[in-house]
């Protein structure tokens, strides 16, 4: 009957992937084409893990998963850009304001 028998422990299955090569490429190559680009760690969520988001002095974004906290301190580092913890800074105003840009006028962007 296996009334008491023991159940199978259900694996934790990650729809997430971890940060791969293309992704520290596409990071370095919008630090190398922007100008003033500051790195702010976001961190682990159920859905995803551990992202940087590069921010230009203009505004323009790109997000992309890191190897944690630690790696992403290391990855700006090499860079030569400044890091911040998004949870005790946020996020600037003038990301903000690139997407309302963006809202407006999609054809420009």
């Amino acid at each position: 009957m296996g009334l008491f028998r023991r159940r199978k422990q259900a694996r934790v299955v990650s729809r997430d992937r971890a940060a791969d090569r293309a992704d520290l490429d596409h990071l370095e190559n919008f630090v190398r084409t922007r100008r003033g680009v500051e790195a702010f760690i976001e961190p682990r969520t159920t859905v995803t893990e551990t992202t940087v988001i590069l921010i230009a002095d203009d505004g323009e974004w790109t997000r992309r998963r890191i190897d944690g906290p630690d790696g992403a301190r290391r990855f700006a580092y090499r860079m030569g850009i400044p890091v911040y913890d998004v949870r005790l800074m946020g996020y600037p105003q003038r990301m903000r304001d690139f997407n309302e840009r963006c809202k407006r006028r999609p054809d420009r962007y």
